[in-house]
C-alpha cells in the first residue's frame, strides 16, 4: 500500500464522520415515561419512520430510544449508495408469485426518488447526485453473470436498464480489464451522516422525542426497558438492523455481518481524468465477495467490501476499527480496478455490521396481538430500503389503529415474513468464514482461470449461505 497502516486513520466510526464531525449527544432517558409510540434504534429506519408516522399523524407522541447517538450504526458508516437493491426478492417472487415481487420491486425503484424528494424538501443537504448504478464484469464468468442479471432485472419490470459493453463501459468510467457493465438509473451517491443527521434534526422539530445514551436491553409488549427507566406505549418498533442480537432474546435473529471499507485521499484533476466516472454513478462489480464504491463529493474514492465477516458470538466492535490486512486487501481491489491509483494514499479506514436474517430476506412486521414490530435485515441495501420500510411500518400502525385502511404498501410480500433463526455458536462463525472464503476462492480461480462459467465453490457457499 503507498502508506503505512500508521499514517491511514483507523475507526473513529467513519470516515463520513471525520469529514462532518461527531455530533452534540441529546439527553438520555431521565426515568420511566410514556408515549403512544416508542422506536428503538436511531438509524434510518427509527428516524424516517418517526418522520412519516408523525407527519400522518402530528397528535402522536413518538419517543426514539438510541443506545449511542443517531447514526453510530450502519446509517453512519456505510457507501453512500441510495439505490433499488432489496434483499429476498427472488424468495418473495417464489413465496407469493412474480406480481407481487414486481410490485416489491417497483416500490423499491420509487424509494430512491422518495428519498431525493424528502431530503430536498426538507432542506437536508447530503451531498446527493443521482448518477444511476454501474456494475462492472472484469473476466468471461462475471460478464456472464451480468448478462443474467441483466435479464433477470429486466423481468422484474426494469425496462430503463442498460447493456454496456466493453466500449461503452470505458466512455463512463476506465475500470481495467472491464469486459462489460450493466446500468440502472435508479441509484444516486449520498453523504450517510448528512442525511442521518439532518434526519435526526428533522424529526425533533416535527416535535418526536429522542433520547440517546440510552441502550434498550428488553424489548417486551408495550415496553421499551432501559437502565434508566422503561418507555411504556401501545406500539414499540424495533428498528436496530446490525445490532438486534444485543437485545435480550434475539441474540439468534439477525447476524451481525461485518463490513469495511477505504476512503482514499483527494485525487487530483489528472487522475480523475485518467479513470473518467464524470457520471459519478455509485460503482459495484459481479464478483462473488462483491465491492461498492462511490466518487464523493469532496473528490475521493470510498471503496468496500467484505473484511473480517463475522465476530464469534455475534459481537459487534465499538468504533470502526479494522484490521490492516482488510484495509491491504480494499487497497488491492482499487488498484486492480484503477491502476493509475497505485501511488494513492489511503485516508481512513472503517467498519460496521449490517443485519442479515437466516433467509436472507428483508422483512417489515407488526404483531397485532402484542404491538411489537420491526423492520430490517437488509444485507446491506439499507440506505433507501430503510426508507420503504419505515412507509411500510406507518401504514401498518395507522391500520391497527383504525387511523387507515390496506395500503398498496401493507400488501408488498415482505410484510409478516416468517424466517428461522441462525444456528448457534460455533456452527454460525464455521458457517459465515467458511462461506466468504468460498467465495473469495471463486472469485480468484475465476481470474487465473478464465471461462464463461462461475466456479462451482460459489454454488456452494450459497447453499451453505442459505440464499437458494
Amino acid at each position: 500500500m503507498s502508506s503505512s497502516a500508521s499514517s491511514v486513520v483507523n475507526g473513529g466510526i467513519s470516515f463520513w464522520y471525520t469529514d462532518d464531525g461527531i455530533p452534540a449527544v441529546r439527553e438520555p432517558l431521565s426515568g420511566d415515561a410514556t408515549a403512544d409510540v416508542v422506536i428503538v434504534g436511531g438509524g434510518y429506519t427509527g428516524l424516517w419512520t418517526a418522520y412519516y408516522l408523525k407527519k400522518a399523524a402530528p397528535f402522536l407522541r413518538i419517543t426514539v430510544l438510541e443506545q449511542k447517538f443517531c447514526g453510530y450504526g450502519a446509517s453512519g458508516r456505510n457507501g453512500g449508495w441510495l439505490y433499488n437493491g432489496i434483499a429476498g426478492r427472488d424468495r418473495y417472487a417464489g413465496l407469493h408469485g412474480r406480481e407481487a415481487a414486481v410490485r416489491l420491486q417497483k416500490a423499491m425503484n420509487d424509494t430512491v426518488t422518495e428519498v431525493i424528494t424528502v431530503t430536498g424538501a426538507e432542506g437536508i443537504e447530503a451531498d446527493v447526485h443521482r448518477g444511476g448504478v454501474l456494475e462492472v464484469a472484469t473476466t468471461p464468468a462475471q460478464l456472464a453473470r451480468l448478462k443474467a442479471f441483466h435479464e433477470h432485472e429486466l423481468s422484474y419490470g426494469e425496462k430503463d436498464r442498460e447493456l454496456y459493453g466493453a466500449r461503452e463501459t470505458a466512455e463512463r468510467i476506465r475500470v481495467a480489464d472491464a469486459v462489460g457493465s450493466t446500468w440502472t438509473p435508479h441509484g444516486a451517491r449520498l453523504h450517510p451522516v448528512k442525511l442521518v443527521k439532518g434526519l435526526a434534526a428533522v424529526v425533533e422539530s416535527l416535535g418526536v422525542t429522542v433520547h440517546e445514551c440510552t441502550p434498550v436491553t428488553e424489548i417486551r409488549p408495550r415496553h421499551a426497558v432501559t437502565p434508566y427507566g422503561t418507555v411504556r406505549a401501545p406500539y414499540v418498533l424495533r428498528c436496530t438492523e446490525g445490532f438486534t442480537a444485543s437485545l435480550k432474546g434475539q441474540k439468534r435473529t439477525w447476524l451481525p455481518m461485518n463490513s469495511s471499507m477505504i476512503a482514499t485521499e483527494p485525487l487530483t484533476d489528472d487522475q480523475w481524468a485518467a479513470i473518467g466516472w464524470d457520471g459519478r454513478e455509485t460503482l459495484g462489480d459481479m464478483a462473488h465477495a462483491y465491492m461498492y464504491a462511490q466518487r464523493t463529493a469532496d473528490g475521493r474514492i470510498a471503496l468496500g467490501g467484505r473484511g473480517v465477516p463475522y465476530r464469534f458470538g455475534s459481537r459487534t466492535d465499538n468504533d470502526g476499527r479494522t484490521q490492516p490486512a482488510t484495509i491491504e486487501a480494499l487497497h488491492e481491489i482499487l488498484t486492480r480496478f484503477f491502476p493509475a491509483l497505485a501511488g494513492v494514499r489511503v485516508a481512513h479506514a472503517w467498519s460496521g455490521v449490517l443485519g442479515v436474517p437466516r433467509d436472507w430476506c428483508a422483512t417489515v412486521t407488526l404483531d397485532r396481538s402484542t404491538g411489537l414490530g420491526w423492520a430490517g435485515g437488509y444485507v446491506g441495501s439499507g440506505v433507501a430500503t430503510a426508507n420503504l420500510a419505515a412507509r411500510t411500518l406507518r401504514d401498518l400502525v395507522q391500520q391497527d389503529s383504525g387511523q387507515a385502511g390496506r395500503t398498496e404498501l401493507t400488501d408488498l410480500p415482505w410484510v409478516d415474513h416468517k424466517v428461522r433463526k441462525w444456528e448457534p455458536e460455533p456452527f454460525r462463525w464455521l458457517g459465515v468464514h467458511g462461506m466468504y472464503a468460498t467465495y473469495r476462492t471463486a472469485d480468484r480461480r475465476e481470474r487465473l482461470h478464465p471461462g464463461t462459467e462461475s466456479s462451482r465453490l460459489a454454488k456452494v457457499a450459497d447453499r451453505l449461505a442459505g440464499r437458494h
